[in-house]
């Protein structure tokens, strides 16, 4: 109670909750509340569902991930390894495409067409592999010199949606070789006792652990942070341009610029403006992107492509979110920002193999185009979508860039419309009030030549009754006002923490 005490007019000249003449009002107020009650649960209830949508049901989809098999062999451990694969294969495992080595005369055709994103891994074995098993078991310098890391090798990229392939590619692949050396066993096992020196160590290794998987990893992605790169980050960029965009418009606002200058010379500037801003941001970002990236080897050429395109990313959005709230009524602004979020985000969470095909149309989200040239980049080329995502983004700048420069257009019409509306209003005000005036002097100067003794009661209705006169045509010109604001509509505006305006006429009319 004594914290309340410090506000002693908290409690001056309230009504009962019971009273009539608060019902009305009352009864507005809920209707109010409960509308955007229904419109806010019903939004993020969609939003909820198509975010849920996106990575649901992925482990029967897995079966859409392939990766290319070639026995460079001939012999008994390519046959394992099919053999392993025809009780691993289903739904929940990868597809394993066997090809010729004619068609991949190498293992480096192979991992060519893994960084081409042709194949989300590959697998083969190495020429002459069974034969250096059979030729280690009699023991001696064969067994001695013996390198189980040269029989099975599988190559993949673990730049391409780091956290989904660890699960989907690697640790099946992981399976699918140790099911392989069971498989190994059971298919040449007899034959390997028969031949296995049972005196010799190296040879006796040799027999229970023939192959140890090679893992050939085109760019180590496993540093702690690319858990957040396609979440986290991408949110954080689309929040970070929505704030200055109402920090600018706050600032056309406050300085009145949209009656002041030229449309061509405001779209310059905010160009100018938003370029600065998402230059400096793009590079705060990529600095901090690379500040905490451990062990990954990244290098300062990629660490210049990656601002860049985020540089690009950043401004795309900046126009974008300009563009919807030009012509978006401010109450629904934050809506529309949270729904812009998650469609972007939704559409890089997992790869669109192991999403449903409804979610296909979200390749032209920008977030999407911008994820696939990162993997590009950061993977050294080995994500070749630049074709369509490049291009993509380039247009939705271009558009971007003409729908913004109508906006400014748009804006400047509303503001002189509301500026000319908000001038006639006041002289309307004044002249009620001028004439209310001279009515009532009038009346006074009537009132004391019929020589009155009640003037002071007169002059006591003469000012309420004025005081109505000019709350009445408030009241009008807060109206008129309001409906201004409306079709002037700036988009989101911000107070400023800086303002030095200290001038209504501090910029002059161009």
């Amino acid at each position: 109670m004594a914290l309340m005490q410090g506000y002693p007019k908290a409690r001056q000249n309230r009504i009962s909750g019971r009273d009539k003449s608060i019902q009305k009002t009352r009864i507005n107020f809920l209707k109010a509340a409960g509308l955007n009650f229904i419109l806010l649960q019903i939004l993020f209830l969609g939003l909820f569902c198509y975010i849920f949508g996106a990575i649901w049901q992925q482990t029967p989809r897995i079966h859409a991930l392939n990766v290319l098999f070639v026995d460079y062999d001939g012999g008994v451990v390519g046959t394992a390894v099919r053999e392993a694969y025809k009780t691993l294969q289903g739904e929940s495992f990868p597809t394993l495409q066997e090809a010729t080595s004619q068609k991949f005369p190498t293992p480096g055709d192979m991992r060519e067409a893994v960084c081409k994103a042709t194949y989300w891994g590959a697998m083969y074995v190495s020429s002459g592999a069974s034969e250096r098993i059979t030729n280690a078991l009699p023991g001696g310098p064969a067994a001695d010199t013996y390198n189980r890391s040269d029989v099975l090798t599988f190559i993949w990229n673990e730049a391409r949606y780091s956290t989904i392939i660890d699960a989907d590619i690697e640790g099946p692949l992981t399976t699918l070789s140790s099911a392989a050396r069971v498989a190994y066993t059971a298919i040449n096992g007899t034959e390997a006792l028969q031949i296995l020196n049972s005196t010799d160590p190296a040879a006796i290794s040799v027999f229970a652990n023939p192959w140890s998987l090679t893992n050939d990893n085109i760019q180590n992605t496993s540093q702690g942070s690319r858990l957040i790169y396609n979440t986290l980050v991408i949110i954080l960029i689309l929040i970070q341009e929505f704030f200055y965009l109402g920090t600018i418009n706050g600032l056309y606002g406050a300085f009145k610029i949209y009656t002041k200058l030229y449309p061509h010379r405001i779209i310059a500037y905010r160009n100018a403006i938003s370029l600065a801003y998402t230059f400096c941001g793009s590079l705060c970002v990529t600095g901090a992107i690379w500040a905490f990236r451990g062990d990954w080897h990244v290098n300062s050429y990629q660490f210049s492509l990656t601002w860049a395109v985020l540089w690009l990313f950043a401004h795309v959005n900046f126009l974008w979110l300009d563009v919807f709230t030009i012509w978006t009524p401010p109450p629904y602004i934050p809506m529309l920002l949270i729904t812009w979020i998650v469609l972007n985000v939704s559409s890089i969470l997992v790869p669109f193999e192991l999403a449903s095909r409804f979610y296909r149309w979200s390749y032209a989200m920008p977030a999407h185009e911008v994820f696939q040239i990162l993997i590009d980049i950061w993977s050294g080329g080995c994500n070749p979508q630049l074709y369509y995502a490049l291009p993509t983004l380039f247009a939705l700048e271009v558009v971007g860039l003409f729908v913004c420069a109508v906006g400014v257009y748009r804006r400047c019409h509303y503001a002189v419309i509301a500026e000319e509306a908000a001038e006639a209003a006041f002289k309307d005000r004044v002249s009620v009030a001028l004439a209310a005036e001279r009515r009532l002097m009038e009346e006074r100067k009537k009132s004391v030549a019929e020589g009155s003794d009640e003037i002071a009661a007169e002059e006591k209705r003469e000012e309420n009754e004025l005081e109505d006169v000019i709350r009445g045509e408030d009241k009008k010109l807060q109206r008129r006002h309001t409906k201004a604001e409306r079709d002037c509509n700036y988009g989101p505006t911000f107070s400023l923490a800086y303002n030095n305006d200290t001038s209504n006429s501090s910029i002059d009319r161009k």
